[in-house]
């Protein structure tokens, strides 16, 4: 069997993305204070629907109505603790999706348990930096708050066993971005430094992966569209820009432009 990462196509890219523009996916975010209107306009930038429903109650009942749902623990409380577990657990029994982003996870201990307490809950995919990643698999990290101290590379073997061990899709996110199975590895390459410089951009790749799970197809492909959608627009706005305040309404702009011929 070969392990190694192999580079994912554009052509496949497109493809995924022109089915999702077609899908109108309904995303429900459970996603951290800071990034929610920054990732609501992501969502609505690709062709997919945004929805935050916070609520306990009303988390459970739309995340059976939603195509599929996000979980980031970025400014994670209690009753946040309970709305996710809600509405997971209602993602579950309905088959619908869902998606963990375990933010600064391994440097908090309130976050750290609950994501070790998700990920044996069947998660569809789980999206992190490299650093994230490895403290979810129970390595060693330098990690600090959102800011990874390590490399994607490095924490690929820690990707692997974590989608062997969840079932999940498992997406490391960095300079290149590496998104395995367990088995098979695809890596997206693009994107640029300036992106993490501004609030919010790996938040919503998470959200975006979420819309791209509840696409049918094979699922690593579906995840690494999302990853190459985010990284090729990203590396086309921060070619347009001066720095990070002018970033957000072209980079929005050019996800919503976003076509075969600029993927490829």
């Amino acid at each position: 069997m070969n392990t190694q990462p192999v580079d994912f196509s554009g052509a496949l890219t497109a493809a995924a993305l022109h089915h999702l523009r077609s899908a109108h996916p309904l995303v429900h975010c459970l996603t951290n204070d800071v990034v929610q209107s920054f990732t609501a306009n992501v969502l609505l930038a690709i062709g997919a629907s945004p929805a935050m429903v916070v609520d306990p109650g009303e988390a459970a009942q739309f995340a059976a109505i939603a195509d599929a749902l996000l979980v980031n623990v970025g400014t994670l409380t209690q009753p946040h603790v309970e709305a996710m577990l809600a509405a997971v657990h209602s993602a579950n029994l309905a088959g619908k999706p869902w998606v963990l982003d375990p933010v600064a996870v391994g440097g908090l201990s309130l976050r750290t348990e609950f994501s070790l307490e998700l990920i044996q809950l069947t998660p569809a995919a789980i999206r992190g930096n490299a650093s994230e990643i490895r403290a979810l698999s129970g390595m060693s990290s330098t990690g600090r708050g959102v800011d990874s101290g390590d490399d994607s590379l490095s924490a690929l073997p820690a990707a692997r066993q974590l989608a062997q061990q969840t079932g999940a899709i498992v997406a490391v996110t960095g300079d290149i971005d590496y998104v395995t199975d367990g088995a098979r590895c695809l890596a997206v390459r693009g994107g640029d430094a300036l992106m993490t410089r501004v609030v919010g951009t790996g938040c919503a790749l998470s959200a975006v992966v979420a819309a791209f799970v509840a696409l049918p197809g094979d699922r690593l492909e579906n995840v690494a569209a999302a990853c190459r959608v985010m990284s090729c627009a990203g590396e086309l706005a921060c070619q347009q820009v001066r720095g990070p305040g002018s970033f957000t309404p072209v980079f929005l702009d050019t996800l919503y432009l976003l076509n075969g011929e600029a993927l490829q």
